[in-house]
């Protein structure tokens, strides 16, 4: 990552295990290496499609926690289909063979399509340098996770309305955020001086993107925005606000980040159809869930619309948490919370939350899922809130349980 001015070393840009950067990983792919970022499910992490293509080889995701560093192989990924070489749908998932480390953060998608004009924090483990000199740290450069800001100044859409030919690749409207790499001086606005969308950026706490960042995560709300997918220095006629005219993540470049608000359903529909032995009916819930020794597990939680959709293209929505019974979020469980979707023709789906496995003896303890604040169904007359119970059962050998 390109940082603004400090040297990247500066306490600003560093990511410190436990500040909420732990599910932000490193993904290595035939040679190559970029950026991803955990999904809520503890599973799958999300990536770009461009880590993937014309490579062969097996994934691996390094994750750097609390716990230290750790490298966890993956058992499969999956390209978006629209994928192209224009840098449209660039998003790829891919599954871990085992579950992340319980240590690892773990991120929901940022839902709303109100991201243009946000400030956002982004995280990856890409070159570094800073905007006047561009890239600095080469290939050999032991990889460090860092963090900056920018803002989300346009659709990336809008920029080819703006610059025609000069502009030689098409964004899909509606799919890509981009935001301009300032150095307080409008000569380096490159979106303010393209498309008029004007903006100094945020001095010291400004960053960029640079390879090996692709797939990295920009954060609203601590929840996943963007996907970091590319960089490029344009001009329009005279107007050239790159600092060195060279594509090397300096002051007045453009960088894009795929609008993960745009790919929801794709992400949603594509995480519920690799889950492990999830239940397709009521009556294969299971209430009671077996810790394990070590890693994570599923209990799942199904939920079901039974009404009738006024419109057949309508999506439904619920809100859900976890909370503590007996059962501890952090020591039994991992706390979940965020939006379950019902797309068109979809009347059910699933909520998983991760088990803790551990060796220690201990009763049976229990936990709730509350789920609230239905759009475009309701629970019933008068009827606000909905919780289920789970019960984790121990197999370490507690006397007295039966």
């Amino acid at each position: 990552m390109v940082i603004t001015a400090d040297y990247y070393i500066e306490s600003r840009y560093r990511t410190y295990p436990g500040e909420g950067y732990d599910g932000v990983v490193r993904v290595s792919f035939g040679g190559y290496y970029g950026t991803g970022a955990v999904f809520f499910d503890g599973r799958a992490i999300l990536t770009v499609a461009h880590l993937f293509e014309g490579r062969t080889g097996s994934v691996s995701v390094t994750f750097e926690t609390r716990n230290g560093m750790q490298t966890v192989s993956a058992s499969k990924f999956l390209q978006h289909p629209g994928y192209d070489a224009e840098g449209n749908n660039d998003l790829a998932i891919v599954w871990l063979s085992s579950s992340a480390p319980a240590a690892a953060d773990r991120y929901n998608l940022y839902r709303d399509s109100n991201e243009i004009g946000q400030t956002f924090t982004f995280s990856g483990y890409g070159k570094t340098g800073t905007g006047s000199t561009g890239i600095t740290g080469g290939d050999t450069s032991s990889p460090i996770r860092l963090k900056a800001g920018n803002q989300f100044d346009a659709d990336a859409a809008t920029l080819k309305s703006y610059l025609g030919s000069a502009m030689t690749w098409t964004p899909l409207t509606g799919t890509q955020l981009i935001a301009d790499l300032d150095s307080g001086s409008a000569a380096n606005d490159a979106l303010g001086r393209l498309i008029n969308s004007n903006g100094l950026g945020l001095g010291l706490d400004e960053g960029f993107i640079a390879p090996g960042d692709s797939g990295g995560p920009a954060f609203l709300n601590g929840q996943i925005a963007g996907v970091a997918s590319y960089t490029t220095s344009l001009s329009r006629g005279s107007v050239n606000p790159d600092i060195d005219s060279s594509d090397n993540s300096s002051f007045g470049e453009i960088a894009a980040w795929q609008r993960v608000s745009a790919y929801q359903q794709w992400i949603d529909q594509s995480l519920r159809a690799n889950y492990p032995d999830a239940p397709a009916k009521p009556e294969e819930v299971k209430k009671e869930i077996v810790e394990g020794n070590t890693g994570t597990s599923y209990t799942y939680f199904l939920l079901q619309f039974t009404g009738v959709r006024s419109n057949p293209e309508q999506s439904l929505s619920v809100d859900y948490v976890t909370r503590d019974g007996t059962a501890l979020a952090g020591k039994d469980y991992i706390a979940a919370s965020g939006t379950l979707v019902l797309y068109p023709n979809e009347n059910q789906a699933v909520i998983p939350v991760e088990i803790i496995g551990d060796t220690t003896p201990e009763p049976k303890e229990f936990f709730y899922l509350d789920v609230f604040n239905p759009v475009g169904g309701s629970f019933g007359e008068e009827v606000v809130k909905l919780t289920a119970v789970r019960m984790i059962v121990d197999d370490d050998g507690w006397l007295g349980q039966i």
